[in-house]
Formats: C-alpha cells, structure tokens, sequence
C-alpha cells in the first residue's frame, strides 16, 4: 500500500556527523528570542568594554607617566566591586530583576559618556577618572549580579548550561578582539576619545535588549533589602559545602595560578618583549573549547569534572612557568583557557541551578566578587612573589600550588566531591517566549 507516510522516527547520526553533534557548542537557547536579544546585547557591549578597560589604564599613563597610578585603576574599583557585588545581589533578590538590570545599566553608560566628555575637554585629571573608575565598577558589580540571576529565567533548566557557555564564549572572544582594536585606537590622535565613544555607541544594543526583556519580579515574598539580606546570602552559601567549594576552587585558580601580571617581565627575558601572544593565549584556549563545548550540558558529576578543570588549568599554567619555548608557553596557556572554559561554566550553572530562584541575586553578586576580585588578588600575589623570587618561579609555583590545594582539599568535601546535577526534564515550556 502506497499512502501517504508520516515523517517516522528521526534517524540518528552517526560517524563524524555523531561527533561534530555530540560536542560542537549548544545553540539552542538562540532560538528564545529574549536570551537572543540579552546575548546580542551583552556581546557588543562587553566589545566596547574591553576597548574602555585598555583605554582607561593607558590614559592614566599618557597624563602621568606613573605605573602606581596605572595599579591604581584597578585597585579603585575593587572596593565598589565587593561592596555593591555583594549589596547588589541582595537587591536583585528584592526587585524587578529587568528594572535593576537597566538602571544599573544606564550608570555604567553614563560612567562611559563622562570619560568621553573629559577627554573631549581636555581635564587630564588622573582623580577624576579614578574615581569614574570606581562609579563604574559599582554600576558593572550590580548589573553583573542581576544579569546571572536573569538567566535561569528566561531559559528552560536544561538549557542553562549551554546559555552559560553561550555568554562566556562571547565575553571570551571580546576579550581577544577589543585589546587588538583598543591597542590602535590609542595610537591615534583623539584615541581615546574614539575608545569611550566606540564603547557608548555600543552599549547602546544592551540597553535596547535590556528594555525588551519582560518583567521579572522575585518568584515568592521579596527579600528586603539591608545587611541582614546580604548575611542570609553568606549564611545561605556557608552552610552549603558543594556552593563554599566551587567558589574555594576558583579563588584558588585564580589567585594562585593567573599569571597575567607576570607576562611583561617573563616576556622580555625570554621571548625578546613578545608579549602579545601571552596576553591573547587564555582566551584563544577558551574560545576554541567553547566553540566545542556540547558536551558540558550532559555532564552530571559537576563536582568532579569542575575539580579536574582547575586541575588541568593549575597544572598547565605550573608547567608553562618552566617552558622555555614561546610556542609552548602558548600552547599550554591556550589548554589552560580550555580548562578554565569548562571550569567557568560548570560554576556558573552551579549556581544558578543549585540555589532558589529568592537566592539566585545573593549568589550572583557573591560570583561576580570573587570572578573579577580574584584576578586582581592574583596579580598582587604575582607581583609580590616576583619581587622576592623572580618572575619566572613565582609563575610555575603558583600553577603547581593551585594544582597540590585542590587536589586535597576537593575529595575531602564529600558533598562537592559527589555532587550530582539531575538530569534535565524531557520538556519544559519555554518561559522565554513570555514578552517575546
């Protein structure tokens, strides 16, 4: 009989097209509109960023030829950072998640609009642009904790992962790009002022996908806001060894083993001042194992396969310390990107996954403290090795210590060391269409 035939079951692939499906990155959550809207946003606007974040530093350098007050550009935001991660989190747990993410966002844009006029006028004060650093940061800590919270809301539970190496990659590949951009514009007549007017005009498509995102009240009773919300957010984190261990592993890696302050120095003794690959290497490891990142949605024992990303990245960046060969040195920094790809993700949707939704915000800004603290803590830990035992010794012990403390300490918490994720539902409805 020769009738009309319905599509039957789909056959599977097989051979390298199996391969290539099994592990090329998960773009599904591109086909919500509003998490394709937040990630168009978030990548074009972390482009222009990046180009403020050179720009800034080299600024300070051009109007007063001191390398303390080039440090002091990070150091001014480390304090708003911590202070306004962690505030910021709990306010994200109290509000309107969308209305936080804008308002929040509006400041740094303005942040950015004021760099750009002070440069157009020509003030060259070395005080002022400290302290935008530090308004900056501020804004940044706060829309950093309410964007992570959004995520797993406007996502299906089984997509947040990919959604999360989605971001990364992103971020990762801005990281590459815009220094490259930056390191021109600067060079130019009026530089920086095409530097911060970039970043302005750029920011503009976060804002846009900031205003289309639906709203997003807290899912029960709202937290209220004050020093007891933050508290419970610590004491919630506190009594919970599998959340206490991923931010451990992290603060090890990136306080021990990031080596970025040491590249000048170990590049002049012995790459002849070739710099650049260094700096480029980490992100480049990165982008390439995001680009084959399928597989990390299916991993289920995330305490163990994200201990063995910060030991692959220890042990690389410990060995990379004692290479001798530029292309080796880069090679094993770009493994230690892919490590710390793998590593990023799987704390991220930790997190997100792990918590409520009423402690996502408090998680958040909790995350986005010891990310953008911890490699500030490294460098001066870096810093301050080099100067007692060289750079090159101080680049290698890092990586090796990062390696020897987690690898104890990670068994030992049994929770984290056994931690499960459950697998994903076999389907969701798709919260993203909301508002779409």
């Amino acid at each position: 009989m020769s009738g009309a035939r319905g599509p039957g079951p789909r056959r599977a692939p097989h051979g390298i097209r199996r391969l290539v499906a099994d592990h090329a990155i998960d773009t599904r959550p591109l086909a919500q509109p509003v998490f394709r809207r937040l990630f168009i946003g978030q990548g074009t606007s972390f482009v222009g960023s990046m180009l403020t974040e050179v720009a800034v530093p080299v600024q300070v350098y051009r109007i007063s030829h001191s390398s303390f007050y080039v440090g002091m550009v990070g150091f001014a935001g480390l304090l708003p950072l911590i202070v306004f991660g962690l505030y910021g989190g709990a306010i994200a747990d109290a509000v309107d998640r969308r209305t936080l993410y804008l308002w929040s966002s509006l400041g740094t844009w303005a942040v950015t609009l004021a760099l750009l006029a002070q440069t157009v006028l020509g003030v060259r004060s070395v005080g002022l642009i400290l302290a935008l650093v530090a308004v900056q940061s501020a804004g940044f800590a706060m829309a950093s904790s309410a964007r992570g919270a959004i995520v797993p809301r406007i996502v299906e539970p089984e997509l947040i992962p990919a959604a999360n190496t989605l971001n990364y990659v992103v971020g990762t590949v801005g990281q590459v790009i815009a220094p490259l951009i930056a390191g021109v514009l600067v060079t130019l007549p009026h530089g920086f002022a095409y530097a911060y007017g970039a970043d302005a005009a750029l920011f503009t498509a976060a804002l846009y996908s900031t205003l289309r995102l639906p709203k997003l009240p807290p899912d029960r009773a709202a937290a209220r806001l004050g020093l007891r919300s933050v508290r419970e957010g610590l004491s919630f984190i506190g009594g919970r060894p599998v959340l206490v261990m991923s931010f451990f592993v992290d603060i090890c890696a990136m306080m021990l083993a990031m080596p970025r302050s040491l590249f000048p120095a170990v590049a002049d003794a012995r790459f002849d001042g070739s710099v650049g690959l260094l700096y480029a290497a980490i992100p480049i490891g990165s982008v390439l194992a995001g680009f084959a990142s399928g597989w990390i949605g299916r991993i289920r024992r995330q305490g163990v396969v994200l201990t063995g990303a910060v030991l692959v990245w220890g042990g690389a960046i410990g060995v990379s310390g004692l290479a001798r060969q530029l292309w080796l040195v880069v090679l094993l920094l770009a493994v230690a990107g892919a490590a710390d790809l793998v590593s990023a993700v799987l704390r991220q949707t930790l997190l997100q996954t792990y918590a409520p939704d009423e402690m996502r915000g408090r998680m958040q800004g909790v995350h986005t403290v010891v990310v953008a603290g911890g490699p500030r803590l490294g460098d001066l830990r870096a810093g301050t090795m080099s100067a007692a035992l060289g750079p090159a010794t101080a680049w290698a012990f890092g990586g090796f210590a990062c390696l020897a403390i987690v690898a104890l300490a990670a068994p030992l918490v049994r929770p984290f060391w056994t931690y499960e994720a459950a697998a994903p539902p076999r389907k969701t409805p798709a919260p993203a269409e909301v508002g779409a």
